[in-house]
């Protein structure tokens, strides 16, 4: 009897953990918030529908390489409400790209990003709106982090504001000489919203977020080398230039087949955002599905050798 009692614990404990990982695996498609937040995605949807301008355009490559542009280069990339709008229009084209392996983010004449335009912020300084356009991006950023590209932040010119933000909702950070990322938050009254302190968090430790926040330190490449916030200072300035180096320094992570990178960017995640039983059953899930797959059989009919 004792050992019958203890098998269905076992059992009900093993059926919690898979549960459990499979809620928490969902929710890279799904929303932070919902209406129990308090949250009204059409309220805020029509609200941002009112601040027209600029554009987020999405080119799919056929290697597997998505480049992101942010296009408002008038008011150096700030994001109106549409183009809120916009960008979770792609995220969601991405998470349907089942040949994708890849993704590029950069801003439109050579700069990156200046973080929210002035003009929708003042027009919803409300609180509830407020809150509303926080929960509307946390939710949207945390979709594109979850993607399972290996994602790239193409940082020219400034990075400032929500554009630092974005910034860390990608795997990896490649800056241009010159350029800077700088969370100047602290001098408009508020903290990240868009979901960037947490992440920051997780990027460079909570001593040097918490510098980098406070003190709305400006992050030049070499700054940003040390603090491991970036990965790589590329040579060139020019548009042109810095997205084909950006686009070769991709590569070397997105060679071979999209089944295994992809696989390789969901065990990642699940690391990053699973308790460690469920990200190890999540690892031996994706392990078991490319074991015998025809990227593993095509390699064993090669034997490779490892240098």
């Amino acid at each position: 009897m004792p050992s019958m009692v203890t098998e269905m614990a076992a059992a009900l404990w093993k059926n919690l953990l898979q549960t459990t990982k499979e809620t928490i695996l969902q929710q890279r498609m799904t929303s932070l918030y919902t209406g129990a937040h308090g949250y009204e995605e059409e309220r805020i949807k029509e609200k941002l529908q009112q601040f027209a301008g600029g554009s987020i355009n999405l080119s799919k490559r056929d290697s597997g390489i998505g480049i992101l542009t942010v296009n408002n280069p008038k008011l150096m990339n700030a994001f109106t409400g549409t183009m809120m709008l916009e960008l979770q229009e792609r995220v969601t084209e991405l998470e349907n790209w089942k040949d994708g392996k890849g993704l590029i983010i950069y801003g439109a004449g050579n700069t990156f990003c200046s973080g929210s335009d002035l003009n929708a912020v003042k027009a919803i300084s409300n609180s509830q709106d407020g809150m509303d356009m926080c929960m509307f991006m946390q939710n949207t950023l945390t979709r594109l982090m979850r993607l399972p590209l290996i994602s790239v932040a193409l940082v020219q010119g400034k990075a400032l504001g929500g554009g630092a933000e974005l910034t860390t909702a990608c795997d990896f950070r490649l800056m241009t000489p010159g350029s800077e990322i700088r969370f100047v938050h602290k001098h408009m009254g508020l903290v990240p919203g868009w979901g960037g302190g947490a992440r920051l968090v997780r990027i460079v430790g909570s001593r040097a977020a918490l510098r980098l926040l406070s003190g709305a330190v400006r992050v030049d490449p070499e700054r940003a080398l040390c603090l491991g916030l970036s990965e790589e200072t590329l040579s060139s300035s020019d548009e042109t230039g810095a997205l084909e180096e950006a686009q070769a320094w991709l590569n070397q992570y997105t060679e071979g087949p999209a089944s295994v990178i992809r696989a390789m960017k969901k065990v990642v995640t699940a690391g990053r955002e699973l308790p460690m039983e469920a990200a190890l059953r999540t690892e031996k899930d994706v392990f078991g599905i490319l074991w015998g797959g025809p990227a593993n059989l095509q390699a064993l009919v090669r034997k490779p050798k490892h240098k």
